[in-house]
């Protein structure tokens, strides 16, 4: 099942060779015609690579050939970093106002030296791909361009209506939740209604729709019912043939008829029928096609529906005129017996009490999943050992799944499904842990590090990019728990099953251990250590670090300090000089290990959690790559001071003990895109020159309780599309009394600026000084924000100066107890959430209420907990910010090593 991914890596190359800044590059340094020559190369090996990872699992000789290529395209591109680094040591070096600090800072360069090793490497590079591509004919690979349409699939999956509702467990309230929305009549004018089950596959979607079809109130309510398997094949003329052979009962040969000829028997088959037609296992997304078949459908009678499964909630945006069902897993009483049913025969259980006991152990593991928990009880049927039971337990499931053939090759064929972009993306997860909590732009910053954001523009913002990607995996079902409710999205997680598919089809690119004893592969690329007690139980030596100098990725969380494991760290980072990430949450180092100094390809760091590193060193500055630098609840008491000569950064999340933050240089980080600010429990003052920050986008203030103001520049963060700002109890947002607050008067040029914010999401929290939103923060984000959450701010009285906000679709207000009005206009708003503020209720009682003609055309309402009758909003953003915090917590919980449930 191991995937190759050569075609996503050799992609990868060829866009980067094309890109402005490498065709720039390869100017300046006269070694144009070699990179043409590898672009040359690199394209013509490409167009075979699709067919070539399609055969590749029965061929040894090509599995091989694809290893060497890939091998070859990731030392190629630490080539192609090389010139990259180089580049930007001498953008910091031209920095007008650094001069010789700065020169003395970065060691040296030869130019003509650089050239001349450069020049040397790149035709060695040159050379070799020369040689792998001469052997591709050795394997009579056919070309092959991938589309975006193109999906490639597994064997065609077949299903049918019949089912027996006895042996359906735990689906009765999803059934007759269903049945109640299709025994409705339409109410917005449409011919056909369409409800869309979605879910991840083995979750019962098929024998769902099969309980609803077959049920005696539906034999009642459709004179005609219909079920049509549709998985992959949406192709319209075989599709409207398994229509009509549903609809006539018959299997007559209409497959010689045209299109013209078939819409006539189809139309004719539902004249003026009420008809119920199952859809099921669909995976299209193109609406025209769906448009297309629909059209076809409309000739029945009035109340006819259309039901949907899918994987998809892509799908389910298109075709849905009916609230999507989302189904869940099986609630932990009716999984169990559900597994238990498949697990013993009749009365047998009653005999082995114990197995029962770890059988329970191994339907929580399954989450709620039918096809997960009737494969494994049916490969404990008629084993009676504890030790056989105890075997799965224990065992990585995706072994057992992929041995029985039954869940894996189902989430297989979500995988399949994937574009080969999502595919490399989505795989490259196998190298956090099981259950991890992801944050969606740590994440985007994860995949940034290893290139994996691809786009035809390379204009195009990778954050953008990455949202894109997150949405379209989302879709498909690959995450849970995906919470939009803040500022797009913030935090999520991966289904057990699902990760340990990314496992197994990453496992000759990622690898995680647990033991020494373990063999690693030459060719990983990606490591995780699981087990923070490693040097306890292991004394021999270090494992096979040598083998692994190309490492990309290391991970190595919660780590216990003493001279073992700094020993092995210092090792590691002597060897690895490649990496692109690295992770060292939640360890108890003393000092930042001075070999982070020496690797120059690095992106990604995460020192969260470690608490007993007071200092960063300023070797950390050298590191112009790096894009991505986490310090969250790390007890750092000093930053570095040459922090603006990091011109590659783009996230950057800090904890930190200092009062003000004016002496780091972060006014010059003009890549940040991205800055949190959490538990600075010293910190009075941000920086001045705030408004230097020319791509930041998001900013985000948490637990910063001396925080007593704001930098006058913030107002002129043109950029600035999202603002967090929580418990932060003396600070005053009014940039005056904030002033006066500090001791002095603002003597920073900074103060005559004026406001140009253009947010679209401000969340505000905890802030007790608060009386009146100010004028400045609201700027010309009174035509932009869309999103607006205000939450326990006791003092604030009036929205008075914010009349007009007129793109706001989302507003919740929770315990302001004294505010007692709401902005004039807000044209666009969709949801509106009021909790805990008596004032505002009586003002916006229905029909009586002085605010109620404001809100009255507002199609959700939730006032303390009741909807008076009007549409409620499937989420409640009133505890919005509070879960925000709560998740910031455990995250740092997380990071000391502490066990945390977010």
């Amino acid at each position: 099942m191991a995937e190759t991914f050569a075609f996503n890596i050799v992609e990868s190359l060829v866009q980067k060779l094309a890109t402005v800044a490498y065709q720039e590059i390869s100017l300046a340094w006269g070694v144009q015609s070699d990179f043409q020559r590898l672009n040359d190369i690199l394209t013509t090996v490409k167009d075979v690579l699709l067919d070539a990872e399609e055969i590749q699992a029965h061929n040894n000789q090509l599995r091989n050939w694809l290893q060497k290529l890939k091998d070859a395209c990731y030392d190629a591109e630490d080539v192609l970093d090389e010139f990259k680094i180089e580049a930007l040591r001498k953008q910091v070096l031209r920095q007008r106002s650094i001069g010789k600090k700065v020169s003395h800072f970065f060691s040296s360069s030869n130019p003509l030296a650089f050239r001349f090793r450069m020049a040397q490497k790149i035709k060695k590079v040159t050379l070799r791909f020369g040689e792998i591509a001469a052997l591709k004919a050795n394997f009579h690979l056919a070309e092959r361009h991938y589309d975006t349409r193109h999906v490639v699939m597994g064997p065609d999956r077949e299903t049918h209506s019949f089912v027996q509702a006895a042996d359906i467990i735990g689906r009765d309230e999803d059934k007759e939740k269903i049945i109640r929305a299709l025994m409705q009549d339409p109410t917005d004018g449409e011919n056909i209604c369409v409800l869309p089950i979605v879910g991840i596959g083995g979750l019962g979607k098929t024998a769902l729709a099969k309980l609803v079809l077959n049920d005696e109130i539906i034999d009642g309510e459709f004179q005609l019912k219909m079920w049509v398997c549709v998985s992959d094949d949406f192709h319209l003329k075989r599709l409207i043939v398994k229509i009509i052979k549903a609809a006539k009962k018959i299997n007559g040969d209409w497959s010689n008829m045209d299109l013209d000829q078939l819409q006539k028997v189809l139309r004719d088959s539902l004249d003026g029928k009420k008809y119920l037609l199952i859809l099921d296992d669909l995976w299209n997304e193109d609406n025209i096609k769906w448009k297309e078949l629909k059209q076809l459908l409309v000739g029945g009678g009035r109340g006819s529906k259309i039901v949907v499964t899918t994987r998809s909630s892509r799908v389910a945006e298109i075709m849905g005129t009916i609230p999507t069902h989302n189904l869940e897993g099986l609630p932990e009483k009716e999984a169990l017996s559900l597994f238990l049913q498949f697990a013993f025969k009749k009365r047998e259980m009653n005999q082995y009490s114990n197995l029962v006991k770890i059988g329970k152990e191994i339907v929580k593991s399954c989450t709620g999943i039918p096809l997960a928990l009737k494969t494994l009880g049916s490969l404990l049927l008629g084993k009676t050992s504890e030790y056989d039971w105890k075997l799965v337990r224990d065992s990585e499931m995706w072994k057992v799944m992929q041995k029985e053939n039954n869940v894996f090759p189902v989430l297989k064929l979500s995988y399949d499904q994937l574009p080969p972009y999502l595919k490399l993306c989505f795989a490259h997860l196998s190298v956090f842990p099981k259950d991890y909590e992801f944050n969606y732009m740590e994440l985007i910053h994860f995949w940034m590090a290893h290139d994996l954001l691809q786009s035809s523009n390379e204009n195009d913002d990778p954050i953008d990019i990455g949202r894109r990607y997150l949405n379209d995996l989302s879709s498909r079902s690959f995450f849970q728990d995906f919470d939009k409710s803040l500022s797009k999205q913030y935090f999520f997680k991966m289904h057990d099953l699902l990760h340990d598919l990314a496992v197994s089809v990453a496992k000759h690119e990622c690898s995680r251990i647990n033991s020494f004893k373990q063999i690693i592969t030459s060719g990983i690329r990606h490591l995780y250590l699981q087990n923070s007690d490693f040097f306890k139980k292991n004394s021999c030596d270090f494992f096979y670090i040598d083998n692994l100098c190309h490492l990309r990725t290391f991970r190595f969380e919660n780590m216990k300090a003493d001279a073992k494991s700094e020993s092995f760290i210092k090792k590691c980072l002597s060897r690895f000089q490649k990496l692109r990430v690295l992770t060292l949450q939640g360890s108890s180092l003393d000092v930042v290990p001075k070999r982070i100094s020496g690797l120059k390809h690095l992106r990604y760091l995460d020192l969260s959690g470690n608490s007993n590193i007071k200092k960063l060193p300023n070797f950390i500055c050298k590191l112009l790559c790096l894009q991505t630098l986490l310090l969250i609840h790390a007890g750092i008491e000093e930053l570095p001071s040459n922090m603006r000569y990091m011109i590659s950064l783009r996230m950057l999340s800090i904890s930190t003990k200092q009062k003000d933050l004016s002496k780091n240089g972060l006014e010059y980080l003009k890549s940040l895109r991205y800055l949190l600010f959490a538990n600075c429990e010293n910190l009075e003052y941000l920086f001045d020159g705030i408004q230097n920050l020319t791509s930041l986008h998001t900013l985000i203030i948490v637990d910063c309780k001396n925080l007593i103001a704001l930098p006058q520049g913030i107002k002129a963060l043109t950029p600035l599309k999202i603002l967090v700002i929580s418990n932060c109890e003396k600070l005053h947002l009014n940039m005056i009394l904030a002033s006066k607050a500090r001791g002095k008067e603002d003597d920073s040029q900074d103060h005559n600026i004026g406001s140009g914010l253009r947010l679209q999401t401000l969340i505000i929290g905890w802030l007790p000084r608060l009386e009146a939103l100010p004028n400045w923060l609201l700027g010309e984000s009174a035509n932009t924000l869309q999103i607006l959450v205000i939450e326990e701010c006791k003092n604030l009285t009036t929205l008075a100066e914010w009349q007009n906000l007129t793109s706001l679709e989302r507003f919740s207000i929770g315990k302001c107890p004294k505010l007692s009005s709401l902005p004039e206009s807000m044209p666009c708003l969709r949801e509106l959430s009021i909790m805990h503020c008596p004032i505002l209720k009586e003002r916006c009682r229905p029909e009586t209420g002085e605010d109620w003609a404001k809100i009255a055309y507002v199609s959700n309402i939730r006032i303390d907990g009741s909807a008076g009758g009007y549409a409620v909003p499937q989420r409640n953003d009133y505890y919005a910010l509070s879960q925000f915090k709560r998740k910031m917590e455990a995250r740092n919980r997380r990071g000391l090593g502490q066990d945390c449930a977010a």
